[in-house]
């Protein structure tokens, strides 16, 4: 059950990336309600996992693995309408890969090793995402420009964040064998 909530979010990537590349694909309402499922999805799968016994680290890796098409696709997209800055895609990309790579080689963990900054991107980077959806609502559209503003300095802080994570895990092999 969990494994197919992860699904139906890794299902919402390719609509929800159109949709924010395309305003006339979809509705703005319908492009929030989906955004919405995605995040419920991502907030319950691993309550679910966790409830019914069956979270493991392939489910972990699943999770966290759609969690990162979702929000490099989406955030991607915002690089098209210039509302997030293409460099945060990137970042997330190498941020992914080194986090993933960190986890199971360089800590030899069976399980992904998150750290706090890399765990709090993670919930922040759907943040961005969120505000332009709601920024195409008709009856929000007074605040859309104050909306997209809020995402551009949110998008140079999640920049600034990422590479600080990057940063972070890159010295953790120096704080590993000093015993910290």
């Amino acid at each position: 059950m969990a494994n197919l909530l992860t699904a139906i979010r890794l299902s919402l990537v390719a609509p929800i990336t159109w949709g924010f590349i395309n305003p006339d694909f979809i509705s703005a309402l319908a492009l929030c309600a989906l955004i919405l499922i995605a995040i419920a999805s991502d907030y319950f799968d691993g309550i679910v996992a966790r409830a019914t016994n069956t979270a493991s680290p392939k489910g972990q890796l699943f999770d966290h693995g759609t969690d990162f098409v979702f929000v490099t696709c989406c955030l991607g997209a915002l690089t098209y309408s210039e509302v997030i800055h293409p460099f945060l895609p990137i970042l997330i990309i190498i941020a992914f890969f080194q986090y993933v790579l960190d986890s199971y080689f360089l800590f030899r963990e069976k399980r992904l090793r998150m750290s706090f900054l890399g765990r709090w991107n993670g919930v922040l980077y759907f943040v961005p995402l969120v505000l332009v959806a709601i920024s195409r609502l008709s009856f929000l559209a007074v605040l859309e420009p104050f909306l997209i503003l809020s995402v551009s300095f949110l998008g140079l802080g999640l920049t600034a964040s990422t590479i600080a994570s990057i940063i972070d895990r890159s010295l953790a092999p120096l704080r590993l064998k000093s015993g910290n």
